[in-house]
Parts: structure tokens; C-alpha cells; sequence
């Protein structure tokens, strides 16, 4: 399994969280972006973190994570995507993408999609939440690494996931939904907790 690497995607700009850094929220404790590249990094995979750049205020939270720069992150996510997938070695045999602002992502359940992972030939994973919503992560087989490296603007990997079989993979609840992308978001989700 170690020939999957973990992509976190935190180059964002946090432009609708009025002038808080969404990453660096206090969570249980630690900024969000420590707790996500904690979780990744318990699954034994390498883990890869986007950022602004090395110099950010959010390269303290990455721990033991591979920081890669994304000078260009005002392009967009394709950006993050771009520049972390050009990053992954050569022996990287798929990427499991996922921002890094999806608060209850566990362990456990990166894991579980990890392990749906059938080689050069699987079918793209996609998380879902239990009632099959589609969310992230999302894991990429290596033969998909050059439509991602082109991708632009700030759609994600929408336009790939429309030419490849993707195969759906239920998480708890809403952990591949939840993300908290506002000052609303952030309190309404820690109410509920």
C-alpha cells in the first residue's frame, strides 16, 4: 500500500473566512492542518502537503509531512493538484487527494479507501458520505498523473472524473463532506459537536 502517496491540498487563500487562515483554526487543541497531516500521517503512507510557500505561516503545522510549494495557488486548485502531483516520486503508483480543510477525515478512513486500491488498473476511488453523496478523498490511479499535472482553474479534478470509471467508497456520516470553509461554517460545526 506504501505505493500510494496522501496529497493534502492547503494552498488556499481562506478568502471567506474575513481574515482567519481556515487552517489554522484551533482544533482539539492544534491548528486544523497539524490534525489533518497527523491523521494522514498515521496511515504509514506518505504524506504530501501544498502550500503558498515554505515561508507560510501554515508550514509549522505540517509536521513530518513533504511541504510543496504552489507559488501559483491564486490559479486555483488545479494549481495545488498540479504542482503536488509533479511532486510525488516516481515509484507513486496512485494519489489520494483530499483538501486539507475536511475536519473529521479520519485515520481509519483513509485507510479504508486506500485498501479498495487494485493497481494500475483500478478505477478511480471517491469517497462518499453514508448516504452516497459524493465528497473526497479521491483517490488517482498513476495513469490519470498527466491529465492532473494539466488541469486549470479552480474545478478540481471535475472534468477527469467524467472520463475515467470511478468507483464510490462510503465513509461514516459526513466525514467526506464537512468542510468548513467560512467563520459560519466553523461555528455551526462546532456546536453540533
Amino acid at each position: 500500500m506504501t505505493a500510494i502517496a496522501i496529497l493534502l491540498l492547503a494552498a488556499g487563500a481562506s478568502s471567506r473566512m474575513q481574515g482567519r487562515d481556515k487552517l489554522l483554526e484551533d482544533l482539539d487543541g492544534q491548528p486544523l492542518l497539524t490534525l489533518i497531516c497527523r491523521r494522514a500521517a498515521l496511515t504509514g503512507l506518505p504524506v504530501y502537503v501544498t502550500l503558498p510557500g515554505i515561508a507560510h505561516p501554515r508550514a509549522i503545522a505540517t509536521g513530518t509531512a513533504a511541504q510543496v510549494p504552489v507559488p501559483d495557488a491564486k490559479d486555483g486548485m488545479s494549481a495545488s493538484i498540479r504542482r503536488g502531483v509533479a511532486a510525488l516520486p516516481k515509484e507513486a503508483e496512485a494519489a489520494m487527494i483530499l483538501p486539507a480543510d475536511m475536519p473529521e477525515i479520519e485515520t481509519q478512513d483513509l485507510l479504508h479507501i486506500a485498501a479498495h486500491f487494485g493497481g494500475e488498473d483500478s478505477p478511480v476511488l471517491r469517497a462518499t458520505a453514508a448516504n452516497g453523496t459524493p465528497g473526497h478523498p479521491v483517490l488517482f490511479p498513476r495513469r490519470c498523473f498527466g491529465a492532473l499535472q494539466n488541469l486549470s482553474g479552480d474545478q478540481g479534478a471535475r472534468s477527469i472524473l467524467k472520463n475515467e470509471t470511478v468507483q464510490t467508497i462510503p465513509l461514516p456520516g459526513r466525514h467526506a463532506l464537512t468542510d468548513l470553509d467560512t467563520p459560519e461554517d466553523w461555528a455551526a460545526w462546532r456546536s453540533r459537536r
